[in-house]
């Protein structure tokens, strides 16, 4: 019996055009074949910009995690085969249907749930599901379409890595605030936005008013809320068109590009063939400054161990914000990081603050940080740290100029470096102002009064650092105190 419900699926993965010229020729085509067949099409599904390789990670029925296709029009199509409310399947091509087994493997489910089974047709002929044979052949050829979607994915991604490492454009997807299609190229006009909304974050714009000025602490700066209140109040377009907000415009100072950086998944690898918008060192502080915040709440003040903790996956520092349970320490992929390591900010500032509380009543070490203290030795260290800093640079221009061989350079370089890490270590184990306070009276007492700033940098003259391991799992919720390691001085960060 000839289907009097069929329903035609037409799909095409990238419409550049966004005009869907390529799902209707399709669509023309397969009313074509119904006529050709005697079949009467009920309705058409339109998968149009719809990939049926790419996966993504989504909720499956029972509560996990899973890989899937997302497909809502294919999904659908089931659907209506699967409870009789269409009882035939047009398509183009059966790579038009499915390029993921899993996808056939739904469809044959559901064809060969009726009996006799559902008719599925193609205009290419390359779909058919009638019998044993057809179906071993679809899925031969399902299996040849994922893998030539595999060969395409990966060649394009391997070009993609190759233009950021040449520090080029690779195009597609929206543009980002400061720049256009074609090349990348910096947008003026955006740019002195950019260079502004920089300013306003880190506090020293000079467009404020003088009560304006008078109202923003410079250790601060503007909140992004402000800021974004007030590009929408001046008219100031998105790329999108939407209205600004607090992420979007973090989210477009933010970006490396901004830098004049090349980024690939997350990381900087090379510089960029177009210029600067804002500096690379003004925009690490902007950086910086958005990732101690939450929100518009600034975290500087508040989350006392920035700087002391690193990640144990890619040695990346970890940086206070705000996560689903509240206040945390993590490994931000904004700032460079792998985004691996999270620790709640509570457990490991308690467990911090209980080592050094306890490392400062032992008796012996109070006794040789205030001899350290004493000592003018601090004074000759720094000096002679700041000359061989400036040796290093002054013999890194030498090469550059071929004044001297990468031998000579070399060891050269190595003789400095020992000296360099000679004398860090010597000042990072003498006692700071702040510490030689501490220890002046009741060293628990003194710890309470005082404010994170100066709890880190007490932190960082006992220890260079600690390094965060990952979480496990066996600890349940609870925080182990295992997963800080302690840093050594001979292995300073890097």
């Amino acid at each position: 019996m000839k289907p009097t419900r069929a329903v035609l699926l037409v799909r095409i993965s990238d419409d550049k055009a966004q005009d869907a010229k390529g799902v209707g020729r399709q669509e023309d085509d397969g009313r074509a074949l119904a006529e050709r067949l005697g079949w009467t099409i009920t309705e058409v599904v339109v998968e149009n910009d719809t990939s049926a390789y790419k996966r993504r990670k989504i909720k499956l029925p029972d509560g996990s995690a899973g890989l899937r296709t997302v497909r809502p029009g294919f999904r659908a199509v089931l659907d209506k085969l699967s409870s009789g409310e269409c009882d035939g399947l047009l398509a183009y091509d059966l790579d038009r249907v499915a390029r993921d087994p899993r996808d056939l493997e739904d469809l044959i489910d559901v064809v060969e749930s009726r009996r006799p089974l559902i008719p599925v047709e193609s205009v290419s002929g390359s779909l058919r599901l009638a019998d044993d044979s057809g179906i071993t052949m679809a899925r031969v050829m399902v299996a040849v379409a994922n893998k030539s979607s595999r060969d395409t994915a990966r060649r394009v991604a391997r070009k993609h890595e190759e233009l950021a490492k040449e520090g080029k454009w690779n195009g597609g997807g929206f543009r980002g605030f400061g720049f256009d299609t074609k090349g990348h190229a910096v947008i003026e006009d955006e740019a002195k936005i950019l260079r502004e909304i920089g300013a306003r974050i880190l506090g020293d714009w000079d467009g404020w008013t003088v009560e304006q000025r008078k109202a923003i602490d410079p250790e601060l700066g503007e909140s992004l809320h402000s800021i974004a209140a007030d590009l929408q109040r001046r008219e100031i377009p998105t790329v999108t068109g939407a209205a600004w907000s607090g992420r979007s415009v973090s989210s477009a100072v933010s970006k490396p590009s901004v830098a004049g950086l090349r980024a690939h998944r997350g990381e900087v690898v090379s510089t960029a063939v177009w210029g600067a918008v804002i500096p690379v060192e003004r925009w690490e502080q902007v950086c910086e400054r958005l990732a101690m915040r939450a929100g518009d709440t600034d975290l500087t003040l508040q989350r006392w161990l920035n700087g002391v903790l690193r990640c144990s996956q890619c040695s990346h520092v970890l940086v206070g914000g705000h996560g689903n349970g509240g206040p945390r320490y993590w490994c931000a992929r904004k700032g460079g990081g792998c985004g691996k390591i999270a620790v709640k900010a509570s457990f490991v500032e308690d467990e911090v603050e209980q080592q050094v509380l306890g490392l400062l009543s032992k008796p012996r070490i109070l006794q040789q940080l205030r001899s350290a203290a004493d000592t003018e030795t601090t004074t000759e260290a720094r000096r002679e740290l700041a000359e061989d800093e400036e040796q290093l640079k002054e013999l890194s221009k030498m090469w550059a100029r071929k004044e001297i061989t990468f031998p000579e350079y070399k060891e050269a370089r190595s003789i400095i470096d020992a000296r360099v890490k000679e004398s860090r270590a010597l000042l990072t184990s003498r006692a700071p102002m702040v510490l030689r306070r501490l220890l002046a009276g009741d060293v628990k007492a003194g710890w309470g009064a005082l404010v994170p700033a100066d709890k880190r940098e007490v932190v960082l003259a006992l220890v260079p650092g600690y390094e965060v391991l990952p979480h496990d799992r066996s600890y349940g919720n609870k925080f182990n105190p295992a997963r800080l390691v302690p840093m050594e001085w001979s292995k300073p960060a890097s």
